[in-house]
């Protein structure tokens, strides 16, 4: 090591600045007969500078002058660069433009020297193909009857006949009077007693009544047919072939009080021309038997 003024010394290895008097380098730890032998510059490589690379062609310099260049010290990077990312950004990305194909007709006359393109063939349908059956189709103007006047059933359900509407009739009323039967018995069995007078009349008159209102209530908020619709085959429809809603069997039921009451709504199927009562008329449905199926339907 050489001395300095200041009483420090300079590593004639590193060229680090000791303290005077130091034994060994405090910065590489070398003594001080130790120097930098050999053509080697002093620059760092590699993350702990551990190597030296040689100058083949450089020529000695003293220990002062190297020791000053330990300020352009020059270390490598610890971390390669990071190389570019395979994902493509969507901003970077432009669909090709699509030109358009000319016609055939603009091909022809652009190129005259090659020939016109021939026109498509339809193919041949064999003549032993067979073919489906399909319904024919339903006229436009809405369907007619005998008499001209225009139907009010859109569907092919036929309606029930007024002797079939009848037996069904037949077995509602008797298990109304069923019921009926089965009120007496219970208001003779709790000491009840039969007088024949015009109040008496009355109040078991008006009791056969309420028990058939409440007949018809029952199924009505069933959402069914009847009992005796069902013994018979019936079941209600709509004019467009449809099953009731509950507003269309509230309507029939309130039809058919009325026509009871008058008598003439239930007479009015033997002079309309499809056999339709009021109640039919008021609520949009009718009976029709259960095995038949309406295929068509036209709607309004």
């Amino acid at each position: 090591m050489q001395g300095d003024s200041v009483a420090k010394m300079t590593c004639a290895y590193c060229g680090c600045r000791n303290v005077d008097g130091a034994n060994r380098c405090q910065r590489c730890g070398r003594k001080p007969g130790d120097v930098l032998a050999g053509d080697y510059p002093l620059q760092t490589d590699g993350a702990l500078a551990a190597q030296l690379q040689p100058v083949a062609a450089a020529a000695p310099q003293p220990a002062a002058a190297r020791a000053v260049n330990l300020s352009r010290a020059v270390q490598r990077p610890l971390f390669p660069e990071k190389p570019t990312s395979n994902v493509i950004p969507f901003d970077a990305y432009v669909a090709p433009p699509v030109e358009p194909q000319p016609r055939r007709a603009e091909r022809s006359k652009s190129e005259p020297g090659k020939p016109a393109a021939k026109p498509r063939r339809t193919p041949r349908v064999s003549e032993a193909q067979g073919s489906l059956d399909f319904l024919p189709t339903l006229p436009t103007h809405p369907r007619t009857l005998g008499t001209t006047v225009e139907a009010v059933i859109y569907c092919e359900a036929p309606v029930a006949t007024p002797l079939h509407r009848a037996i069904a009739a037949a077995l509602d009323w008797s298990m109304v009077l069923i019921g009926y039967g089965l009120f007496l018995l219970a208001y003779f069995a709790a000491g009840g007693g039969f007088v024949f007078n015009k109040s008496s009349l009355l109040v078991f008159g008006g009791s056969l009544l309420l028990i058939a209102f409440t007949y018809g209530v029952f199924w009505t908020v069933a959402g069914s047919e009847t009992a005796g619709m069902r013994w018979a085959g019936l079941r209600l429809t709509t004019f467009d072939g449809f099953p009731p809603e509950p507003h269309h069997r509230v309507l029939r039921f309130a039809g058919s009080c009325l026509s009871f009451c008058t008598v003439v709504g239930l007479l009015w199927s033997f002079a309309d021309e499809e056999s339709l009562t009021w109640q039919d008329h008021i609520s949009g449905t009718f009976p029709t038997p259960r095995g038949s199926v309406s295929k068509v339907l036209r709607q309004r």
